[in-house]
């Protein structure tokens, strides 16, 4: 079970934490859990594995490609700051082609 814990005036949840003898043992719970909420696995006081949903799984691949994209987008956008014309060149008109290229 979850451990809610209050640190510097903020109430949060400690995921479960069993061991990996108790993980070997209770298999079958182990997995039940996991769909409700993470498990840390530890062995000899340090976490080794997070056992975790199939739908906890699948957001984070989503989260991991959604920042892969941003990533390259900002590389891609960084690349064209950076052979644009210093700004105290622009005219009024290379502003707002700029704007709208940006929109």
């Amino acid at each position: 079970m979850a451990i809610i814990r209050k640190v510097a005036n903020m109430w949060i949840s400690i995921m479960i934490t069993i061991t990996s003898v108790e993980a070997q043992s209770r298999f079958g719970e182990l997995i039940d859990r996991s769909q409700r909420e993470p498990v840390e696995v530890t062995r000899r006081g340090r976490t080794i594995a997070y056992v975790v949903s199939q739908h906890d799984m699948q957001e984070l691949a989503d989260l991991r490609k959604r920042r892969e994209e941003a990533a390259r987008w900002y590389s891609l956008y960084r690349r064209q700051v950076a052979v644009s014309p210093d700004a105290s060149t622009l005219t009024d008109a290379d502003v707002d082609r700029l704007v709208h290229e940006l929109r």
